[in-house]
Order: C-alpha cells, then structure tokens, then sequence
C-alpha cells in the first residue's frame, strides 16, 4: 500500500500551488494527502494575524482554506489535515518521516526566473531522509503538459502528453534511489526521461621544454596523460550507457533519451531543466559532518530551474 504524500502549507500561492501539485501526484500514485501547517504562539500576536483573531485560529483558518481548495479540483482524494504548534522545519520532517514524498512551495521567482528558496525550505531539503519536490507559485495542470493545439487547455484533454522527466545523474556515485525515482516519475506519467551526464576533463599540461633548466628527477610513476577530447566523450557515454542497462530492463515502457555533455553540471540541468515536467537530482547525504549541504548542483537546479525540482537523498 503506497504512503500518504505530504505538503506543507503556510498560506501563500506557492504553497498552494504546491499542494494541487501534491495532490495530482498522489492521484497519479493512488495514495492519499496529508496537509500539514505549523503554527507557532508567540509572546506577542504575530503581525499577519488579523486583529480580530488568534494565532490558532488563523492558522487553523489557513489550512480549512487550503484543504477546501484541493478537495474542490479533486473530490475523490483521500486528504487529512494537519495542524502542528511547532517549529516548521520539525513539524515537516516529523511529518514525511513515513511518507513517499515530501512537496514544499517556493517563495517565488527571482530575477533569473527561477526558485527563491527561503530558510525553512533550504533546511528541509538538506535534511529530509525523504524526497523532497520544490513547486513554484503559479505552477499549474496546464505546466506538466506539451502545449495543446488550437489554444485548448491541456486538462481539458487528458490525453494531451506530459512534458519529459529529466535525470540529472553522475556516473561515479549516482544513486540508485535517484535513478528509480525519475524511471517511476517517468513511467506514471507514460512520458519520456532524458538523463543528462555532464563531465570536466581536466586540463592539458603545458608541454615540457626542449632543454632541461634542471637535472632531471629520478623516474617515477609516470602521471596519466589527459584523454582526447572524442576518446573522453565516448567513455563518458559507454560508462552512461553501463549504468543506466539495469534501469532500462526493469523499466522497458520508459523511452529514455542519454545526453553526455562536456560541461558544468549545473549550467547542463538548467538548460535541460526549461521544458521539463520535473527535474530530479539527487543530494549525497555522506558529504558533510555540520549543518545543511544540497551541493552547489542542486543548489543551481532550485535557484534557476522553473519546473518542479525533486531532490531525492542517497549515501
């Protein structure tokens, strides 16, 4: 039996968003929404409170409000409400503890057009043992799908295709639980995965002077020359290739497109990431001792990729 989906409300458009995203995505799973709002009672009113009310019932109004908005798009959804007195990142990752996904809204776009993530949303991401997706404000039906033809919305045709899943992935440490989150991201939605590989080759030394200026060393070992660049890029794609052959097999329904580019990681997935349906990325979660690290890859994808961005953790 598949694990509710949670998602965390607070009252603004991305959280809404986020929540009907949450919710089509748990349709598309069959499993059940759990609404959570943390509240928090401080000395004094907090200064979004309306005069006229308290911080516990504004709060409860909020979720009543969000929780009527999703049950409104979808009727048939088992959703449960959740309203938590405690710190926000706490109640979130209490909350998705047992969950198969965890969804958050963004605060909103930036001057590049992507995610501006707030503290609350940074610090969940660094520490979720689960998946998390990021959903912007303003995400809507219409975002997941192709353009339709002859201006007809896309939920007005359900057979209208879902936009393509893209995988961002490295080959020497790339995380089963990546791989099978967007194969099974892309097969529920009987849409297409592109797995974008970037790589560095380091670069060329200078070339050693006709003269000596001094003695020369004793020999050693010598040091691995850099591949050319073509011999590099068809290793690169062979490694892809060897990777990806188990996932393949075991999701033969998926059409996977393999994209091996000599470039930074994270200028590949935001360009990859532009016309996607949602880009998924991992966080290795063996990388740092103190505080919260997504990686300066998923950092880059939650701060410029306008899609829903899913960060799913793996040692």
């Amino acid at each position: 039996m598949p694990h509710d989906i949670v998602v965390g409300v607070d009252g603004s458009p991305a959280g809404i968003a986020a929540a009907h995203w949450a919710a089509r995505e748990a349709e598309r799973r069959g499993a059940g929404l759990t609404v959570v709002h943390a509240w928090y009672r401080h000395a004094r009113p907090a200064p979004y409170v309306p005069m006229d009310s308290n911080e516990h019932d504004w709060a409860e109004q909020l979720l009543r409000e969000a929780v009527r908005s999703v049950r409104a798009a979808h009727p048939g959804l088992r959703i449960t409400a959740r309203l938590v007195c405690d710190a926000t990142v706490a109640t979130l990752l209490a909350a998705s503890a047992d969950a198969d996904l965890l969804v958050l809204g963004s605060l909103g776009l930036g001057a590049l057009g992507g995610f501006v993530t707030g503290s609350v949303s940074q610090r969940v991401v660094g520490r979720s043992a689960r998946p998390v997706v990021l959903v912007r404000a303003g995400r809507t039906t219409a975002d997941e799908h192709l353009p339709a033809t002859d201006g007809i919305a896309p939920e007005e045709i359900p057979e209208t295709p879902y936009r393509q899943v893209v995988l961002g992935l490295r080959t020497d440490r790339p995380g089963d639980e990546v791989i099978e989150f967007a194969f099974d991201a892309a097969r529920r939605r009987d849409t297409g995965l592109r797995v974008v590989h970037a790589f560095r080759t380091p670069p060329r030394s200078a070339p050693a002077p006709s003269v000596p200026l001094v003695s020369p060393a004793p020999e050693g070992p010598a040091a691995p020359s850099p591949q050319p660049p073509a011999q590099a890029l068809a290793d690169e794609e062979r490694t892809l290739t060897a990777v990806l052959r188990p996932w393949l097999e075991k999701y033969p329904t998926v059409r996977v497109t393999e994209t091996v580019t000599e470039q930074r990681a994270a200028a590949a997935l935001v360009r990859a990431g532009q016309d996607a349906g949602l880009l998924v990325v991992g966080r290795h979660t063996t990388d740092h001792r103190l505080g919260v690290h997504t990686g300066p890859v998923t950092h880059a994808a939650l701060h410029h990729v306008g899609c829903p961005v899913a960060v799913v953790p793996h040692d």
